[in-house]
């Protein structure tokens, strides 16, 4: 299918690994211009290198070393990238904390690299996105939204401000080919989740397998697929959202999160 994003410009915040490098990757193959942002040079050119690979006639690739979670970074990367057609933010933290334990400092951390990233750059691209009258906004927020975790609380809390944010800017897109929508994955494979499934499992030393299914059976014990979602499965999804093809999805929190969360009547 062609998504008709040929000759877009999209930027993917936290574009180095996972869920981010996953879309980088997908909007690239479609022939976007992507451009990939990271904290880590060596981490963000390699990163770069593999969208590179997915490069069809027509799609391109640029990297920006920049953090939007902070508010320097943000105007770093608004400098070098003035607009964009798709904004996808995906930068996010997380981190398994006892509530009593969660710092003044951990709230106010995380609320800034998961909240404020975007906000920032929605607040300068997204009036440009009107002014042009086409434009896709995307926060990628997760089933913790809905669900607040109990081993992290202060994460579920950003999670559920994205979708706060998001529909209240779709609510200013009436009658505009501008969208703006969330995606809420499950828990998805990256170096993160493997490391966080440890800390919350019993048996910290058992096989990955074992322990994700120990995951799963304890932790998430909603789940209707039971395993881990793959970066390239969030990938897609956010491919079609961010494309021509999906004008009538706007002001939605888009579940992708295998069936965690029970459909309410």
């Amino acid at each position: 299918m062609d998504l008709q994003l040929a000759g877009k410009t999209a930027l993917v915040t936290g574009s180095t690994a996972g869920i981010g490098l996953a879309i980088a990757k997908k909007l690239t193959a479609e022939g976007a211009h992507v451009v990939v942002t990271g904290r880590s040079q060596d981490k963000l050119d390699s990163a770069a290198a593999e969208v590179a690979g997915q490069i069809t006639h027509v799609g391109s690739v640029q990297q920006v070393l920049a953090d939007p979670g902070t508010a320097a970074g943000a105007a770093t990367l608004i400098a070098a990238v003035p607009d964009v057609d798709i904004l996808v933010n995906n930068l996010g933290i997380y981190e398994a904390k006892p509530f009593t334990e969660i710092t003044d400092d951990d709230w106010l951390t995380i609320f800034e690299v998961n909240v404020l990233s975007g906000v920032r750059l929605s607040r300068h691209y997204f009036p440009r996105m009107l002014d042009r009258d086409w434009g896709r906004v995307i926060f990628i927020a997760s089933e913790s939204a809905l669900m607040p975790p109990g081993e992290m609380i202060h994460y579920g809390m950003t999670k559920t401000a994205q979708l706060a944010i998001s529909r209240g800017l779709a609510e200013q897109t009436t009658g505009t080919g501008v969208t703006v929508n969330s995606v809420m994955p499950g828990p998805t494979r990256s170096e993160g989740i493997v490391e966080f499934i440890r800390s919350v499992v019993d048996d910290k030393d058992a096989p990955e397998p074992e322990r994700e299914a120990a995951f799963f059976e304890k932790a998430r014990p909603g789940s209707l697929i039971r395993r881990l979602i793959e970066a390239d499965e969030i990938g897609s999804l956010v491919a079609y959202l961010a494309s021509p093809l999906s004008a009538v999805t706007n002001g939605a929190a888009i579940r992708a999160e295998g069936g965690l969360v029970p459909t309410i009547a």
